[in-house]
């Protein structure tokens, strides 16, 4: 893999990191700003739209500039969020920090991913990509749970200004290492645009939106959870967070390795695994030791949905993927944003602290659900273009016979 997926990975390390990070800061967010749970829920879902309105915007303005430019741009973007958040007054203010974070978050991770695509072999893409996305794993496993120890420890604020400082470390890595090509060729609005048409691209966005989705239902509210339901201290909330990362990190690898083989087999194995775990940690999470166990399964068949949904998606929409492949990252925050909203739901309506699991499992049901129905209109279109195709060649078989039967009459 070359050096300069490491520039990506850099990148992806810092936004991981305060992305999930808020997860485990939620309490003492709220306790701050003097909000509830489920109030302090909205940094995570304000974030989460924030990708989601960010990631085609911001592609869309970067088709005027390189790559490597775009790239270098949207990390300075991530590093005035981040110190907004650090400094915020008040909790307006810190959610405005948050969603100026997270408009780079889309757009780099959509451009990074076409950028780490097109530096290696076309039968290496997903691995690639995965590369990419190891920066974003190993901030759960070692980002996070730092950032989350530092936030309980000395404050959340030192956290986000650290966070901040990653971003400055993501910005001189790209400068370095990442190659100068100039601004793709024939990048425009319309073109990028012509790959919405193909019902292929729009399914594999759907996966991701209800995938993704079921994974951040629990996740989002698992400071509560471990701590109200399983009997986890405060302090524990950091090693189980590492738990989910390693998960995570797990569930990457084998996503780069089997998307670029069996894509369609491995989403299959992967969501309809996640449906079932998720229903299961409603239960699970009464109990430490189980509890641990189902956090670090949803870290794993959650994020093995990843690579072969990006790959998917660039696949399916080759001739113009920048701006498909932004939105589908956007993808996976509306998922987020989703659940993180539904989560908070159940909890304000009285269901308790795990109930976001239940709406966790029925959307990855339903994200399997579309991968089912994605596979069987692929096996259906081969069919039915011979089936258009079929009936030509007969006026041409028609007028061979017709020939060579016209000497017997003479």
């Amino acid at each position: 893999m070359p050096l300069a997926l490491l520039a990506l990975a850099v990148g992806a390390f810092g936004i991981g990191t305060t992305e999930f990070v808020i997860m485990g800061l939620l309490p003492e967010i709220a306790t701050d700003y003097g909000v509830t749970i489920p109030t302090a829920g909205l940094l995570v879902t304000g974030y989460a739209l924030g990708v989601v309105v960010g990631a085609p915007l911001l592609t869309v303005l970067g088709t005027k500039v390189s790559r490597k430019r775009m790239l270098m741009l949207l990390m300075g973007l991530f590093v005035l969020g981040n110190v907004l958040s650090a400094v915020a007054p008040s909790f307006g203010m810190m959610l405005t920090g948050r969603v100026v974070a997270s408009l780079a978050h889309g757009a780099f991770f959509g451009i990074g991913s076409v950028v780490a695509a097109e530096l290696v072999a076309p039968d290496k893409k997903a691995g690639a990509i995965a590369t990419m996305f190891t920066g974003l794993t190993v901030a759960n496993i070692v980002g996070v749970p730092l950032g989350t120890f530092v936030g309980q420890a000395v404050g959340w604020r030192t956290t986000f200004a650290i966070v901040a400082a990653l971003g400055v470390v993501g910005l001189f890595g790209i400068a370095r290492l990442i190659p100068d090509t100039p601004r793709p060729e024939g990048a425009r609005l319309r073109r990028e645009l012509t790959a919405f048409r193909n019902p292929q691209v729009l399914l594999a966005m759907a996966m991701t939106v209800l995938g993704f989705g079921g994974v951040f239902a629990a996740i989002t509210y698992i400071a509560p959870m471990m701590t109200q339901v399983a009997g986890f201290s405060e302090g524990s909330v950091t090693w189980l967070l590492v738990l989910f990362g390693i998960g995570m990190f797990l569930g990457n690898l084998i996503g780069g390795r089997y998307a670029d083989r069996a894509l369609m087999p491995l989403l299959y194995t992967t969501l309809g695994g996640l449906a079932v775990v998720l229903a299961l940690f409603t239960v699970l999470a009464h109990h430490k030791v189980l509890a641990a166990i189902a956090i670090l399964l949803v870290g794993a068949l959650g994020f093995a949905t990843v690579p072969p949904l990006q790959k998917r998606v660039l696949d399916q929409a080759h001739s113009a993927p920048t701006l498909a492949s932004a939105v589908n990252i956007g993808a996976f925050n509306l998922g987020n944003a989703l659940a993180a909203w539904l989560g908070g739901l159940v909890i304000a309506s009285g269901f308790g602290y795990t109930a976001p699991n239940w709406v966790g499992a029925v959307l990855a049901a339903a994200a399997l659900g579309l991968a089912f129905w994605s596979a069987a209109l692929e096996r259906r279109a081969p069919v039915a273009a011979t089936a258009t195709a079929a009936p030509a060649p007969a006026p041409a078989e028609t007028a061979a016979v017709a020939v060579a039967r016209t000497p017997a009459h003479h």
